[in-house]
């Protein structure tokens, strides 16, 4: 879970080498497919996103990436990619970087609970890029509704789910993800940070933690209790500064009314329908309200 708390700037780059001389929407059906599930995913949302998105911005920055959505639909030519979930980062870089390695491990991986509750309890920080990515994928696959949830001491503890056969190992889609991210630097860093070094012309998508619609509300129960008010107007302050030298800038989240008003002047807020499945609660899941801001 994302901890605001977070930790110095840790730049895991590699070269550009195969990166894109331009900015591309992805071949398959023009939306490109993330590797993760993630709660409050935006692929539904491509194409209200992509509208508001800049064609060939000279860099793209997503400091929430998650999983990547908007990120795998515009296959940007340079990126900066960032979160303060490490492992999330360092699944990335497995994946960018030793893909048919992360490909290998998974493949050996069984969809059975023992197995899942035995490399759920694996030390996996000390490991490889690649396997922290298999361990991460193959928790995000099998375990209950794809959540991705620690506990105070950081071990993953969301529960074996139900399913009948997930795809483990989506190939295609990995390696697709891989060449995707040739061109990108990943950083572990707090939003602020990894936003930092954006000039003129350069794109920023903001999807943070979510405000809650409510005072009960189980909508954002995979955020940190972190992420409040607080960190939401140091984020709206950041947008503001972005657009005042010339950043292009686009940010989703809730429909609450201290979003409205934090965005009431200065921005262009839309409200847009999503479908979020990636709840602890089932009567949590189903059609809301969200807004982009610009």
């Amino acid at each position: 879970m994302p901890n605001v708390n977070a930790p110095a700037a840790l730049d895991l780059t590699r070269g550009t080498g195969g990166a894109r001389s331009r900015s591309t929407v992805s071949p398959d059906g023009g939306l490109g497919r993330p590797f993760l599930k993630w709660a409050g995913g935006k692929r539904q949302l491509l194409p209200a996103l992509l509208e508001r998105a800049p064609a060939n911005p000279p860099r793209y920055f997503e400091p929430f990436v998650g999983g990547g959505a908007l990120f795998f639909a515009m296959r940007p030519r340079r990126a900066v990619l960032a979160d303060v979930n490490a492992r999330l980062i360092r699944t990335y870089q497995g994946v960018r970087d030793d893909v048919e390695e992360v490909i290998r491990l998974l493949r050996s991986y069984p969809h059975e609970a023992k197995f899942f509750y035995r490399l759920r309890a694996t030390d996996i920080d000390s490991a490889p890029d690649a396997e922290v990515a298999a361990w991460f994928i193959y928790l995000n696959k099998t375990g209950y509704n794809g959540l991705y949830r620690v506990n105070r001491a950081n071990r993953f503890n969301v529960p074996f789910g139900r399913y009948a056969s997930p795809n483990i190992c989506d190939e295609p889609t990995l390696r697709a993800c891989s060449e995707a991210l040739a061109g990108a630097k990943l950083v572990v860093a707090d939003f602020e940070s990894a936003v930092k070094d954006a000039r003129r012309g350069d794109f920023v998508y903001f999807d943070p933690p979510y405000a809650p619609l409510s005072a009960t509300s189980s909508f954002t129960s995979y955020t940190s209790a972190g992420f409040g008010l607080e960190q939401q107007t140091r984020l709206r302050d950041t947008a503001t500064q972005l657009k005042n030298r010339g950043v292009r800038v686009l940010l989703s989240n809730s429909s609450a009314p201290s979003v409205r008003e934090l965005y009431a002047t200065g921005f262009r807020v839309v409200q847009v329908s999503a479908t979020r499945s990636v709840n602890s609660k089932a009567s949590a899941r189903g059609a809301i309200v969200e807004l982009l801001v610009e």
